[in-house]
């Protein structure tokens, strides 16, 4: 894959299954969340955690998602690499641009994290 090993972009011209099979190939966790049902905050998170098959009630803030997808995720033992897609990412009054970004910027801490262990934690998203 040409795409440098962790960060968080535009899922562009990507396909999910062209992505799920790159993930498999290189042995990396694939993770797939299509919260474009979620009208507020807790609940694009709750999808999110739900669709990762984090444990119930984590992950339904930002510190939270930020959290199990850094020291949470690291304490469960040696890991590979991460491929996630953010299918959809709602624009709704209690989910808008700026509540966007921040979900983006805890992916975003998430991917700086990883690249300090030299594991692979690549995101890619799109917008509803």
């Amino acid at each position: 894959m040409s795409v440098p090993p962790n960060l968080v972009q535009s899922i562009r011209a990507f396909r999910i299954n062209e992505l799920q099979e790159e993930a498999a190939r290189l042995g990396h966790h694939f993770l797939y969340a299509h919260p474009i049902t979620g009208a507020t905050k807790q609940q694009v998170l709750g999808l999110i955690s739900e669709a990762f098959q984090f444990p119930k009630g984590v992950g339904k803030n930002f510190d939270g998602l930020r959290e199990t997808l850094t020291e949470t995720m690291s304490k469960a033992g040696e890991q590979t690499g991460f491929l996630i897609v953010l299918d959809q990412l709602p624009n709704t009054q209690k989910f808008d641009k700026e509540a966007r970004e921040t979900v983006l910027d805890v992916f975003r801490d998430a991917a700086d994290y990883w690249a300090d262990k030299k594991v692979p934690f690549r995101v890619f998203y799109s917008f509803e």
